[in-house]
C-alpha cells in the first residue's frame, strides 16, 4: 500500500489486510529502543514512589517546601494540568464523533488512553498533596456533599469509569483481531485477548449493540468531562481568597483544558507517527486539522483570559490589586507575560500559516503550549496562596516565597512518567489505532463485509 487510503479509492480486502498488519505490528515485536524507554519510565516512577515514601515518613516541613501559606504547591498545579489534558478524550473522541468529523478515527483511541492516564494520576496528585493516605477512605465513608473536595472525588471517579468503558467497548473487536492474527504471541497474552473479548463473534446484532452503546457513552462523557473540569475550578472559586474569587473560573478552566488537549494530542500523534511508522494513517492532514483546532481553542481561551485578568485590572479593586500588580508588573511579571505569549498568542498566530501546521513545526508549537499551560496553572495556585485572605503575623520570611523541593519535583516527574507508561504499555499490548474504526471510515459503515477475525 504505497499511498494513503482515502475515501475516493476502492478499499479492498487486500488493502484491509495490509492496514491490519501495519497497525498490529507494534504489538508483534518490541524493539530495543522500546524496552529502554519503558525501563526509563519505570525508573522515574519508582523514584517518585521512593520520594513520596520519604515525604510521608519524614516531616513535610523537612522534605518539601510546603508551608502554612503554600500548603498545596506544585502538587495541585500538576493536578489541574492532569485534569485539563484529561479532557483530550472528550474533545478528540467524543466531540468529533458526534459532529461527524471523520478524521478523528485514527486519533480516538490515542486520546482515550491519554485521558485515562491523566485522570488517574490527577487523582494521585491530590492524594500526594493531602498527606495521610491512610485516611483516604474517609472521603468516601464520611464525606459531605457540601464539601467541594467531595465534588471532585465523585467527578473524577465517575469520569474515569466512563472513560475506561468508552475505551474498552470499541476495543472488543480489536481483541479478537489480535487473538486470531498474532499467533506468535505468548499464550497468556492470547488468553487475555480471549477473556476480554467476551465471546465476540462480529454478528450484525453485536455490531448494532456496540454502535448504540458507543453513541450513548460518547454523549455522556462530554458533560462528565466538562463537569469535572468545572468542579475543579469551583474548588478555587468557592474559597474566600480574593485571587480566586471569580465567576469566570469554570469557563476559563474548560477553555484552557481544550487548548491543552489539542496540544497534547498533536504531540502524541507526532510521536506515534514516528515511533511506529504510522505515516499512512496519521497523515499531514491530521496535523493540519489539529493546527486549525489549536488556533480556535487558543482564541477561545484568550477571550476568557481577558475576562479573567484584564477586566478586574480595569477596576483594580483592593481585593485583587496585590495579585494583579504582582503578575503584570511585579516579580511574577516576566513569568506571567511569557505564559501569555507562548501559551496563547503563539498558538493563535503561528498555526495560521500552513507551513506551521506541518508535523514538526506544529509539534514544537504544541510542546511550547503545554509547558506554558502547566505554568499558567502554577500561576493560579502559588500567587493566590502567597497572598492569603488572613495573613499570619510574624511568619518566617521563607514562607512568603515558594520553590519546589527535590522531593516535590521527583513526585511530579513520576506522575508524568506514569501517564506515559500507561500509554506506552497500552500501545504495546493493544492496537493504539483502531483497525475496525479506520476500516469502517473507508467502507462507509460496511465493516461486516470483511472477516475481522
Amino acid at each position: 500500500m504505497s499511498k494513503n487510503i482515502n475515501k475516493h479509492e476502492t478499499f479492498t480486502q487486500e488493502e484491509y489486510m495490509v492496514m491490519k498488519n501495519d497497525l498490529l505490528r507494534p504489538i508483534a515485536k518490541i524493539g530495543k529502543a522500546g524496552k529502554i524507554w519503558i525501563a526509563f519510565l519505570v525508573v522515574v516512577l519508582l523514584a517518585g514512589i521512593v520520594a513520596y515514601i520519604i515525604q510521608e515518613t519524614k516531616s513535610k516541613y523537612v522534605t518539601t517546601s510546603l508551608r502554612d501559606y503554600t500548603m498545596w504547591g506544585i502538587y495541585i498545579s500538576n493536578f489541574l494540568f492532569m485534569v485539563a489534558i484529561g479532557l483530550v478524550g472528550v474533545l478528540m473522541s467524543a466531540v468529533l464523533k458526534l459532529t461527524n468529523f471523520e478524521w478523528y478515527r485514527p486519533l480516538s483511541r490515542i486520546a482515550e488512553v491519554i485521558a485515562i492516564g491523566a485522570i488517574m494520576f490527577g487523582g494521585i496528585s491530590i492524594v500526594v498533596a493531602m498527606g495521610r493516605p491512610d485516611r483516604l477512605l474517609n472521603l468516601f465513608i464520611h464525606g459531605r456533599i457540601q464539601s467541594p473536595i467531595i465534588w471532585d472525588v465523585i467527578g473524577i471517579s465517575t469520569d474515569l469509569a466512563a472513560c475506561i468503558i468508552l475505551l474498552f467497548i470499541p476495543l472488543i473487536p480489536s481483541l479478537v483481531t489480535c487473538k486470531n492474527h498474532l499467533k506468535n504471541l505468548p499464550k497468556w497474552q492470547l488468553k487475555m485477548y480471549n477473556m476480554l473479548s467476551f465471546g465476540w463473534q462480529g454478528t450484525p446484532e453485536q455490531w448494532e449493540i456496540l454502535k448504540k452503546t458507543m453513541k450513548v457513552l460518547t454523549a455522556l462523557v462530554i458533560p462528565l468531562g466538562v463537569v469535572i473540569c468545572t468542579i475543579t475550578a469551583w474548588l478555587f472559586a468557592t474559597t474566600l481568597r480574593p485571587e480566586w474569587d471569580s465567576t469566570n473560573f469554570g469557563a476559563y478552566f474548560v477553555s484552557n483544558a481544550f487548548l491543552l488537549s489539542v496540544a497534547v494530542m498533536t504531540l502524541a500523534t507526532f510521536v506515534f507517527r514516528k515511533a511506529y511508522n504510522f505515516e499512512k494513517y496519521l497523515t499531514e492532514m491530521h496535523f493540519d486539522k489539529l493546527g486549525q483546532a489549536l488556533v480556535l481553542m487558543a482564541l477561545i481561551h484568550g477571550y476568557f483570559n481577558v475576562n479573567e485578568y484584564l477586566i478586574p485590572a480595569y477596576k483594580m479593586s483592593g481585593l485583587h490589586e496585590n495579585t494583579l500588580l504582582n503578575l503584570f508588573t511585579g516579580k511574577e511579571a516576566a513569568f506571567y507575560w511569557s505564559v501569555v505569549i507562548f501559551g496563547i498568542i503563539v498558538p493563535i498566530l503561528l498555526p495560521l500559516f500552513p507551513k506551521m501546521r506541518k508535523p514538526l513545526p506544529l509539534t514544537i508549537i504544541s510542546i511550547v503550549v503545554l509547558i506554558a499551560g502547566w505554568f499558567r496553572l502554577y500561576l493560579i495556585v502559588i500567587p493566590g496562596l502567597l497572598h492569603p485572605y488572613l495573613p499570619i503575623q510574624d511568619v518566617p520570611e521563607s514562607w512568603t516565597h515558594y520553590f519546589p523541593s527535590v522531593v516535590e519535583m521527583t513526585v511530579v516527574a513520576a506522575t508524568f512518567a506514569g501517564v506515559l507508561l500507561i500509554v506506552t504499555l497500552f500501545s504495546r499490548y493493544f492496537p493504539i489505532i483502531s483497525v475496525w474504526e479506520v476500516a469502517e471510515g473507508e467502507l462507509e459503515g460496511k465493516e461486516e463485509i470483511f472477516n475481522y477475525k
